[in-house]
């Protein structure tokens, strides 16, 4: 059997035989889809990875404990509505994972300054809480969070691992 392994430029391993063809556990990047885009629709707890305009993956997910409306002020418990960037991953977070999603952007800055409140911040995309992942099954039925969106340990993976820093995301109610 005449075997042969080489890397590409994103150091990705093959494996081929003349038989077959066989690839490591993680997928070639090369035929992975750009993500451009994440939307997420509150009122389906839904969140999609795009590319152009196409779906590549959707996932249910878990919203901030007061999910309906636009987040006003910390501790109210929703998750905003708006377009935002994904701009740094936290690999030490207390959920297990996350992608910071950059509210408040200026005009919510704006409108809680108008009010004296605070904004809030620390809105993330992130797994289930640190100890607590069996508990899955059960905490995605509910909206849990403190206004992030939360989705399971497996899917986070994912996301962390299509998802590049500078992705836009939109959030509709």
């Amino acid at each position: 059997m005449n075997m042969s392994v080489s890397a590409t430029n994103n150091n990705v391993n093959h494996i081929s035989t003349t038989q077959n063809k066989v690839t490591t556990s993680m997928q070639i990047i090369a035929d992975t889809p750009i993500i451009d885009k994440v939307f997420v629709d509150k009122s389906e707890r839904r969140l999609q990875l795009l590319s152009g305009n196409e779906v590549i993956k959707s996932y249910h997910v878990a919203l901030g404990g007061n999910p309906i409306g636009h987040k006003q002020r910390q501790g109210d418990k929703r998750t905003p509505i708006g377009s935002y960037t994904l701009d740094y991953k936290n690999e030490k977070s207390k959920f297990y994972r996350s992608i910071h999603i950059s509210y408040p952007n200026a005009a919510d800055k704006a409108r809680a300054k108008a009010l004296g409140i605070s904004a809030g911040g620390d809105i993330m995309i992130h797994g289930q809480q640190n100890g607590k992942g069996a508990l899955t099954v059960d905490t995605q039925k509910l909206d849990w969070t403190e206004g992030c969106i939360a989705v399971t340990n497996a899917e986070m993976d994912e996301i962390m691992a299509a998802v590049k820093l500078g992705t836009s995301i939109e959030i509709v109610e």
